[in-house]
């Protein structure tokens, strides 16, 4: 499998003082929902995953979408994206990553804190990632309210590894990277199935000086990528512009992001 590197150092300066445990807001609106989520655990091999699922309240068979969590593991805001991707009409299914990670083992919520969970973070086998979201793609893409068809969507962290599953997993639709970091060769990129659509905050250059590699070894190889960048926008954008204390860049990112996104799931 490919190993590239996704350089953790990307996704944490910016956050470094801020807790992303404490997302008071994200949770009150996710206990709010009308839609059913809940908490299962995707099996393969000898390992267990615990994921949140959220169904949407349609008439009709879904799209399904992976969603790879932040360097802060599953969140509740990420949690509250799958309920927002239900209430678009899509299922969502979020992955804990750091499953086993945490005492008796546990995962993001057990560890205790952003230290721990980035230091867990960044001790994943790149392989184990691969098999759990490998799981929860075949996991999602049989239920009986599933129509087949898997994307897959990450943030910061998990924007990284979006980009770097795409180029393992042959069958998903579609890869949203959000604020994440590409492959870094053509072989790499040969080995991507699907279109890869890349949303970026135009104050994260950090992240954005890495798009015109991208885009080089994309059209060498042939590959869909169109890489969208918003002015004034940070990092970490989605999650930022949905707080009550966003600022109007990232507000305005997050909306048009929230749209453009969902525009390209439903041409799938």
């Amino acid at each position: 499998m490919n190993r590239f590197v996704i350089p953790i150092s990307l996704c944490v300066a910016l956050f470094a003082s801020a807790s992303m445990q404490a997302q008071d807001w994200a949770k009150a609106k996710l206990e709010k929902s009308p839609r059913h989520g809940e908490w299962v655990k995707v099996k393969h091999g000898d390992r267990e995953v615990q994921a949140f699922v959220v169904y949407p309240e349609v008439k009709d068979k879904a799209t399904a979408v992976v969603l790879i969590h932040e360097i802060f593991g599953l969140t509740d805001w990420v949690r509250l994206v799958a309920d927002e991707l239900a209430e678009a009409g899509y299922i969502a299914i979020a992955p804990d990553l750091l499953t086993g990670k945490g005492p008796n083992g546990g995962g993001t919520a057990e560890l205790g804190g952003n230290d721990a969970v980035r230091k867990a973070i960044s001790s994943l086998p790149p392989d184990q990632v691969t098999a759990d979201l490998n799981a929860c793609v075949d996991y999602v893409a049989k239920l009986p309210a599933a129509n087949g068809k898997v994307a897959v969507a990450g943030f910061c962290w998990g924007g990284g590894q979006t980009f770097r599953f795409a180029t393992n997993n042959k069958e998903i639709k579609a890869a949203f990277v959000f604020y994440g970091t590409g492959p870094n060769s053509e072989a790499d990129f040969a080995r991507i199935n699907s279109p890869v659509y890349g949303f970026y905050g135009g104050m994260d250059n950090r992240v954005n000086a890495t798009i015109p590699k991208s885009t080089e070894l994309a059209k060498k190889a042939d590959k869909k990528y169109e890489p969208v960048t918003y002015e004034g926008a940070g990092h970490g954008f989605m999650r930022a512009g949905a707080a009550p204390d966003a600022s109007p860049a990232n507000r305005k990112a997050q909306e048009e992001a929230w749209t453009r996104l969902k525009g390209l799931l439903k041409a799938l």
